[in-house]
């Protein structure tokens, strides 16, 4: 794994990794049936699990065909199933702490985690929404906890138009997409040309949905 530069953050100078309570989520509605909830600094210490995840994580590169070619996905990715025991023992923490707390209104809990790693502003994922299996008819959730350096996550109407939402997310931020957001928004972490340091992001989703 190639050296990662990460500019701890002032306000992360947390001895131990702790999550905060979820009644700080701030919801704002999207229309038509989608919604994010936001909450920054969730988790304490965010930079250290960084560096944990950064260097114990099996990461892999992928490489798919788009058009006529075969390309590099321009991010390392890590995929945690059902049955999977996650990297660190405080994203199980906040994954069943999201289960608990979107109980009734999700009315499933969170199983898997996704981990996308941005290395530095070149690397991406383009515009999409999580649609294979039931989000594409179904609403859902997908969570993301985000540690490291802070990346724009884009969000607008499926198909363009319309203004994008932009929110930055790193050093234990968290924001959850719900209702009709996967089918009816997409979103996308857009290359930066500015000198962007390393970012981290944990997606926590139900069964079924990717």
């Amino acid at each position: 794994m190639a050296a990662h530069h990460l500019q701890s953050s002032l306000f992360d100078q947390a001895d131990e990794l702790r999550l905060g309570p979820l009644d700080g989520l701030r919801r704002t509605d999207l229309g038509p049936g989608a919604w994010i909830d936001v909450l920054p600094g969730w988790l304490d210490g965010a930079d250290d699990l960084f560096e944990r995840l950064a260097d114990e994580v099996p990461w892999r590169a992928e490489r798919r065909k788009m058009y006529d070619n075969v390309v590099a996905v321009p991010r390392l990715l890590a995929f945690y199933g059902e049955d999977d025991r996650l990297p660190h023992p405080v994203l199980a923490e906040a994954r069943d702490a999201l289960s608990a707390h979107y109980a009734e209104e999700l009315g499933e809990p969170f199983t898997t985690a996704g981990l996308c790693y941005y290395r530095d502003g070149r690397d991406s994922v383009a515009w999409h929404g999580d649609r294979i299996g039931r989000g594409a008819r179904e609403d859902t959730m997908v969570a993301i906890l985000s540690v490291g350096e802070p990346r724009d996550l884009l969000l607008r109407p499926a198909g363009g138009g319309g203004t994008a939402v932009r929110r930055p997310l790193g050093h234990g931020d968290l924001i959850v997409m719900g209702g009709s957001c996967q089918r009816t928004w997409e979103h996308c972490v857009p290359k930066s040309a500015r000198a962007t340091g390393p970012r981290i992001s944990i997606q926590f989703r139900p069964s079924g949905v990717r």
